[in-house]
């Protein structure tokens, strides 16, 4: 990661709190901690010392320190080794380092999520609708595999 501030248009510092709404044109370094609602069209940072508590909405979401809330990201999401993130990510694109501690659901799509099962579905073919089903309710990918034997076929296939 770069220096401190280097490239934001907004920081707030390690020392500093924030509570309420904030919403910026341009990228957003956060240090300190912050609870509320984040909104930008650019780059959302959440540094080693950052705390949040939040669902952010914004073009590029980078993750060193602590997030509590969803992720909306345009172009991508980077998940740095210090990273601890409890909540759902969505985006084209996600980027893990080894040390990273999440929970949550993770959707990558190429920027319209509303048709991956549809997507899935026409490759996956008869039965689909039943695994997604069975999915939602557990959470667990072994689920799947059973409706698969019930219908006669192994889950590689």
């Amino acid at each position: 990661m770069a220096s401190k501030n280097e490239g934001a248009d907004c920081v707030i510092g390690e020392k500093s709190v924030f509570d309420g709404r904030f919403y910026v044109s341009g990228s957003i370094l956060i240090e300190g901690k912050f609870e509320g609602d984040i909104k930008t069209d650019d780059q959302l940072i959440v540094g080693p010392t950052g705390k949040v508590r939040t669902d952010i909405s914004a073009r590029r979401v980078t993750v060193a320190g602590t997030l509590i809330g969803n992720i909306t990201a345009e172009e991508e999401v980077i998940l740095l080794k210090t990273g601890k993130i409890l909540g759902n990510i969505n985006t084209p694109k996600l980027t893990v380092e080894a040390g990273v501690i999440t929970e949550g659901k993770v959707t990558i799509t190429n920027g319209n999520s509303a048709i991956v099962n549809k997507l899935i579905e026409q490759d996956f073919g008869e039965g689909a609708e039943q695994i997604f089903s069975s999915l939602s309710k557990t959470g667990k990918r072994n689920r799947g595999e059973e409706t698969l034997k019930t219908k006669g076929k192994s889950p590689e296939e």
